[in-house]
C-alpha cells in the first residue's frame, strides 16, 4: 500500500458514527468525544529506532507531540483499525490510541496521554486502592497534592482498555469519587501582529530556527494576549534624533510632547547626514501595529520622544528628567552612558533621576531604564588593561558607569539569540535584567580616539543573529530602506526592557516604579552560560544565593510572567472603605527543623464575610526551599501559600492573591471576625532564618 497518504483523499468526515462515542469526565462534566476516521498516535519506548517512525507500513508520520511523547500518524480509513492493532503487538511501542474529536467541534482534535487522575474516597485504604487498579493494570505514578487520596496513574501495555473508557468505568465504583483522562489539546495560538515584518522580530518570539535556541526571546506574545499597551503609558525615548515621518511611528496620539534639546525645539529629527540611534531604539519599544513593518513591544503605547544635547551635564540631564517628568512619561528608555572609563553621577544628576523615580507618574514614580554599556567591562570595578590603541588605557584602570549603578534606575545587560552572554555587555552586581540582542566584540567611543575594540581582541567567532527595527526613511540610516537588521548591543536591550515594563503598566497602571521593577527581576528566566567570558576569561553566567548574576541580572525579561504577575497584584479590589488591612510586624525565629513550625496571628474584629483576600509575607532565611508557608483562617481552614520550591533563595517577600493562588477561593464568604494565623515550617535541619513581618488585607462584605 502506498505510503503517501493525505488527508484530503479521505473521506470528507474525519469523525466516526455516534455508536463509537466516548463519554470524557472532564471537571464534574461529560463531554462526548468522537473518533476521527484516519487518524492514530503511539508512544514508542526507549528500544524504538527514531528511523522506524517514518516506516510504518500504511501510515505517515505527521508530528511528534513532546508533552506526552507521542507521535501522530494518518492512516488511511479502512486500515487504521489493522495498523493499530499491528503496533500494539510490538514491544517497542507502549502506547497506542486513537484520536477524537469533541462532539460538535471537529476542529479540535483531543490525543490521550497514558495518565489517569483517580480521587478515591476518603474511607478507601492504600489495600483497595492496590485492588482496583492491578484489576485494571493500572501503575501508580505520584499524589496529586493538594487534593485527598488522589493520585496520577499510568496505562501499562497490559491493559485492554483504553484511558478514557478505564476512567469512565471506574466512575462506577463506590470507592472512586472521580476519574479523568489526561488529554492533549492543541493550546489556541498567542496573538500574532499582521506586521509584514514581524517573523524577522526573533527577539519578540521565535521558533528556535537557525542561530535561535529556545528560550531567547521574551515571550512577548502570550502578554499580548492581556495587552499590547495604552495610549496613558507614556515611554519616553531619550536618545540623539529620531525620524518622525517613519510609518511605525504613525497614529493617533502615538507621538506626545516630543522635545529637542539640542537644537531647543520640538522637532528632535537627525540632521542630513546623521544616523538616527534613536530612531531604531524607539521602534523596538513603541512601533505602531498598523499591519506593515514592524511591531514594538508595546505598540499601543505612546512614545515621547526626547533628543539629548549630546552631552552630560548637569542641566542636560536635569532637563531630559524634568521634561518627561512634566509631561507625563510612564517608562523612561536611556540606550546611552558617558563616554568615559569612570564616570560618576554629580549631585543634581542623582537628583534629577531620583525626582523621575519618585515624583514621576503623580508620585507613583517613572520606570527608568539604562543600557549597562558595550566595553565588556564592570559597570563599577577594577580591569588590568594593556595593549589598548594609543595606550589610551592602560594599567589598573577602575571602571564606573554613574547611570548604571544609579538604585533608582533599572540597569540592563545584553544576552543572544543563543541565550549566551553577548561577548560586549558590561556586567556587574548592578545589573537589573537582561534582553536579548545581537553579538559583537566589545568597544567603546572615546573623544580622542572615535570608536575602539577594547582589548584583547576576541579572535574567535562570535554568535548570534542581528536585530531588525526601525531605521531612518530611505537611504539615510543604518541600511537602505525603511529598515536595519544589524541593530544590537546594550542599546537594543534597553528598549526591550522599556517595552515590557510598559506592558506592565498597561496591565496594572497602580504599580509603583519599584514594584514594576521587581515584577521585571522576579518574573525574569534564569538564562544560564556557564562559558568563560571570550576577551577575559572571567565567568559570570550563574547566580547566587541571592538569586543574582553579574552578567544577566536576575534573568532574562519574560513579558508573559512579568504582565501576568502585575495583573495578580491589581486583583484586589482598590475601594479603601470596603477593606480591612492588618500587618503584623513582630520578628519571629522559625525553629529549625520543626514540624510543629511558628504562628503568627492577626485579630479581625469586624462581624463581616471575606469578599477577597491577600497575604503579603516577608520572610528571611539561609535556605527557603526548607520552608512552607500557610494561611490559617478563624475556622482553622488551612491553606497552603507556599510550598518548598524556592530553592537557594534567601529572602521571601510575595503577595499572595485569589488570582495567583486559586486555595485561597475556599476562604470567599467566610466569616472575617476572628483570629488568622501564617504558619511557617522548616522541614529541613542546618538553615534557619525569621519570620519579619506579614499583612493581611481582606475585601469584605455586610454579614
Amino acid at each position: 500500500m502506498s505510503n503517501n497518504i493525505n488527508p484530503a483523499n479521505f473521506p470528507e468526515s474525519d469523525v466516526a458514527n455516534n455508536s463509537q462515542s466516548l463519554t470524557l469526565q472532564r471537571g464534574g462534566e461529560e463531554l462526548m468525544l468522537e473518533k476521527t476516521l484516519y487518524r492514530f498516535t503511539i508512544r514508542p519506548n526507549a528500544n524504538f529506532p527514531h528511523e522506524k517512525l517514518s516506516q510504518i507500513p500504511g501510515s505517515v508520520w505527521r508530528r511528534s507531540i513532546p508533552q506526552a511523547k507521542l507521535e501522530l500518524y494518518t492512516v488511511f480509513p479502512n486500515q487504521l483499525d489493522a495498523v493499530m492493532s499491528q503496533l500494539r503487538n510490538d514491544e517497542n511501542v507502549d502506547f497506542v490510541s486513537h484520536v477524537y474529536t469533541l462532539e460538535n467541534n471537529p476542529g479540535t482534535f483531543v490525543y490521550l496521554s497514558d495518565q489517569i487522575t483517580i480521587q478515591f474516597a476518603t474511607w478507601v485504604d492504600n489495600t483497595k486502592i492496590n485492588t482496583i487498579t492491578s484489576t485494571l493494570n493500572l501503575v501508580q505514578d505520584q499524589p496529586v497534592f493538594g487534593i485527598p487520596n488522589t493520585f496520577i496513574f499510568l496505562v501499562s501495555k497490559q491493559s485492554t482498555q483504553n484511558p478514557v473508557k478505564i476512567t469512565n468505568y471506574l466512575q462506577t465504583l463506590p470507592e472512586v469519587l472521580a476519574a479523568e483522562p489526561n488529554i492533549l489539546i492543541q493550546q489556541e495560538p498567542n496573538y500574532k501582529p499582521k506586521d509584514s515584518l514581524y517573523s524577522q522580530q526573533w527577539y519578540l518570539n521565535h521558533n528556535s530556527i537557525n542561530q535561535l535556541v529556545a528560550g531567547s526571546h521574551i515571550s512577548v506574545e502570550q502578554a499580548w494576549d492581556t495587552t499590547r499597551g495604552v495610549r496613558s503609558i507614556v515611554v519616553a525615548v531619550v536618545d540623539d534624533s529620531f525620524d518622525l515621518k517613519h510609518p511605525d511611528f504613525q497614529g493617533t496620539g502615538k507621538i506626545v510632547a516630543p522635545r529637542d534639546l539640542k537644537e531647543n525645539d520640538f522637532l528632535p529629527l537627525p540632521g542630513e547626514k546623521e544616523t538616527s540611534h534613536g530612531t531604531a531604539c524607539a521602534g523596538l519599544a513603541v512601533a505602531e501595529e498598523n499591519g506593515s513593518g514592524i511591531v514594538g513591544v508595546a505598540p499601543g503605547c505612546a512614545m515621547m520622544p526626547i533628543r539629548t544635547t549630546g552631552f552630560l551635564d548637569d542641566q542636560s540631564i536635569e532637563d531630559v528628567f524634568n521634561w518627561a517628568i512634566e509631561k507625563g512619561a510612564s517608562v523612561i528608555s536611556c540606550s546611552w552612558g558617558a563616554s568615559a572609563v569612570y564616570f560618576p553621577l554629580s549631585i543634581r544628576q542623582k537628583a534629577a533621576i531620583n525626582r523621575a523615580a519618585t515624583n514621576g507618574r503623580k508620585g507613583k514614580g517613572c520606570v527608568i531604564v539604562f543600557a549597562a554599556g558595550n566595553a565588556n567591562r564592570p559597570i563599577n570595578g577594577t580591569i588590568n588593561e594593556q595593549n589598548w590603541p594609543k595606550n589610551i588605557v592602560q594599567g589598573k584602570t577602575n571602571w564606573l558607569s554613574g547611570f548604571a549603578v544609579h538604585p533608582d534606575v533599572m540597569t540592563v545587560s545584553a544576552s543572544t539569540s543563543l541565550n549566551k552572554k553577548a561577548a560586549y555587555s558590561n556586567w556587574g552586581g548592578n545589573v537589573s535584567v537582561c534582553a536579548p540582542s545581537n553579538n559583537a566584540p566589545p568597544g567603546m567611543w572615546f573623544q580622542e580616539t572615535g570608536f575602539v575594540y577594547t582589548q584583547p581582541a576576541i579572535v574567535s567567532s562570535l554568535f548570534g543573529l542581528g536585530v531588525f527595527t526601525t531605521d531612518q526613511i530611505g537611504a539615510a540610516g543604518y541600511d537602505a530602506g525603511n529598515f536595519t537588521k544589524n541593530f544590537g548591543g546594550t542599546s537594543s536591550s534597553t528598549p526591550i526592557v522599556a517595552g515590557v515594563a510598559a506592558l506592565v503598566l498597561s496591565a496594572n497602571p497602580d504599580l509603583t516604579a519599584q514594584q514594576v521593577k521587581r515584577i521585571l527581576q522576579d518574573t525574569a528566566d534564569k538564562i544560564v552560560d556557564n562559558n568563560p567570558d571570550l576577551q577575559l576569561g572571567v565567568r559570570g553566567g550563574t547566580y547566587d544565593s541571592n538569586g543574582h548574576s553579574q552578567w544577566f541580572g536576575y534573568g532574562k525579561v519574560n513579558a508573559a510572567k512579568a504582565v501576568r504577575l502585575a495583573q495578580q497584584m491589581g486583583a484586589v479590589a482598590k475601594i479603601t472603605n470596603k477593606q480591612i488591612q492588618v500587618k503584623n510586624s513582630q520578628v519571629v525565629n522559625i525553629p529549625d527543623n520543626n514540624r510543629q513550625g511558628i504562628k503568627s496571628a492577626i485579630a479581625i474584629n469586624e462581624a463581616v464575610n471575606v469578599t477577597d483576600i491577600q497575604v503579603t509575607v516577608n520572610i528571611t532565611h539561609d535556605f527557603l526551599g526548607d520552608l512552607e508557608v500557610y494561611l490559617i483562617a478563624p475556622n482553622n481552614q488551612r491553606i497552603l501559600l507556599q510550598s518548598r520550591t524556592l530553592g537557594r533563595r534567601n529572602q521571601l517577600q510575595n503577595t499572595y492573591t485569589v488570582r495567583s493562588h486559586p486555595a485561597l477561593k475556599q476562604l470567599l464568604s467566610l466569616p472575617a471576625k476572628g483570629n488568622w494565623q501564617l504558619q511557617v515550617i522548616d522541614y529541613a535541619a542546618l538553615d534557619v532564618g525569621k519570620l519579619n513581618n506579614w499583612e493581611l488585607v481582606i475585601g469584605v462584605g455586610n454579614k
